[in-house]
């Protein structure tokens, strides 16, 4: 898989990184978790659910990545008498495992400075 580990610090609590790659065209954590809460419900609203969301902010958050990649990261299904359901495609798959090595290599390249400042935090 990756060779890059997940750094360390006090409470589990990382840095965000939200990459901006060009005007309109964002991921951050928020995305991220929303991808990863999808392709684990099968469903816009459940992983919306999952992290608080509603479904509407669910469906412009993955509305807005399937707009700034040249093909679509979540394809969805409409409803029926089983119900709809969503998925993340092989490029949803591939765009947000790029982003999760990116995010640890960001992490892990300012892990000396993180521990300076998390020393210098009261308490």
């Amino acid at each position: 898989m990756d060779d890059v580990k997940t750094p360390s610090v006090p409470d589990g609590e990382l840095p965000r990184v939200r990459l901006q790659i060009k005007q309109g065209a964002a991921i951050g954590p928020g995305k991220a978790a929303l991808l990863e809460a999808l392709e684990r419900t099968g469903s816009i609203s459940a992983a919306g659910r999952d992290l608080g969301m509603s479904y509407r902010r669910a469906w412009l958050l993955i509305h807005s990545v399937n707009q700034a990649y040249k093909e679509p990261l979540v394809e969805a299904s409409k409803g029926g008498a089983g119900g709809g359901g969503a998925q993340l495609t092989p490029l949803g798959r591939e765009v947000l495992s790029i982003y999760r090595r990116m995010e640890r290599k960001a992490i892990r390249a300012i892990q000396p400075e993180i521990d300076i400042l998390q020393r210098l935090l009261r308490g």
